[in-house]
């Protein structure tokens, strides 16, 4: 189990791709009209996290998408009794009282599934049209919503598709699409040791959800999500339990001689972390470690490892 509070930091970039439709708004990049960035929801971020987890790692995940022979999609209900299992058989559920039910479902769904001891979960119980109830869990890990460190530009792209637009017909069909050239994407998150306790979170599978940010953001290979890059990871692990900073991700920002809408690659800015720094440094009793992950290509205002470590800080580069 953690005992103590963490913090994240969490930045990668795209190239000529959509990192995250809205599906009201013919899925274009979702932006906000006041500042010019791009926004991606959490959502997204989790997704590309139970992917990787899944696929890659072999763990299991409660919120993933499972058909039927007839292509139907498993509902909520169908998927909490996936897991009404004990002693590795299947339980009749007429034979057991709701909360029996209940009590089973949740102890499995919480020895199996990693995403619901990272992200919570609510599951809707039904043993018959009269007996409903519901199992919820507060997801120990949180991220805000994540946003670009500059303001991006919009393109519009249209092409010709391979077929025609109907029967007997000449003309082919036209695909229009949405992309940025660029956008840094900036995530913050907290993992909360006290809602960790009930989901039995423990500090492997935070190590799990560290490698599959870097990595399942790298194996997003999608024709919208394709060339995405990890550029910088930091978990700021505390001493104390209920501490926090709070905010990490308002202490760094882009420096760049070209305007924010005409960057089009890690090359184009330097990224200044040296507010960062600052406040590590005047928090630094307060920390136990830093964990620390940078691709090659990211060019800091100072170099993060050799910074923290000369502030007194203990740091751990991570390789993924």
């Amino acid at each position: 189990m953690l005992n103590n509070r963490s913090e994240l930091l969490f930045l990668y970039d795209i190239q000529w791709a959509n990192p995250n439709g809205d599906p009201v708004d013919e899925n274009k990049p979702r932006i906000d009209e006041e500042t010019g960035k791009n926004i991606v929801t959490d959502v997204r971020l989790k997704r590309t996290i139970r992917d990787y987890l899944h696929e890659y790692c072999g763990q299991e995940i409660f919120v993933r998408e499972i058909a039927d022979e007839n292509e139907h999609i498993q509902d909520a209900k169908l998927r909490a009794e996936d897991f009404l299992i004990q002693n590795g058989e299947k339980v009749d559920k007429s034979k057991v009282s709701l909360v029996e039910m209940k009590s089973i479902i949740n102890e499995q769904v919480l020895n199996d599934c990693i995403d619901v001891r990272l992200f919570g979960v609510t599951l809707p119980i039904e043993k018959s049209n009269k007996e409903k109830s519901s199992i919820t869990h507060t997801g120990p890990v949180q991220f805000k919503m994540g946003q670009s460190l500059h303001a991006v530009k919009l393109e519009y792209i249209k092409g010709t598709g391979a077929f025609a637009s109907g029967s007997k017909m000449s003309q082919k069909t036209f695909r229009e699409e949405y992309v940025l050239p660029y956008s840094l994407i900036s995530f913050y998150g907290i993992i909360n040791e006290s809602a960790a306790k009930y989901t039995r979170l423990t500090e492997e599978d935070i190590q799990f959800m560290l490698e599959a940010m870097w990595n399942g953001t790298k194996s997003l290979i999608s024709r919208s999500k394709a060339g995405q890059i990890p550029r910088l990871l930091m978990r700021v692990v505390y001493k104390e339990n209920h501490f926090q900073i709070g905010e990490l991700d308002k202490y760094v920002s882009l420096h760049s001689e070209k305007l924010d809408e005409e960057i089009r690659d890690v090359n184009d800015y330097v990224l200044d972390v040296t507010a960062l720094v600052q406040l590590l440094e005047k928090y630094k009793d307060r920390i136990e470690r830093v964990e620390l992950v940078q691709d090659e290509r990211l060019v800091c205002s100072e170099n993060l490892f050799e910074s923290l470590t000369s502030k007194g800080l203990t740091v751990e580069r991570k390789e993924f």
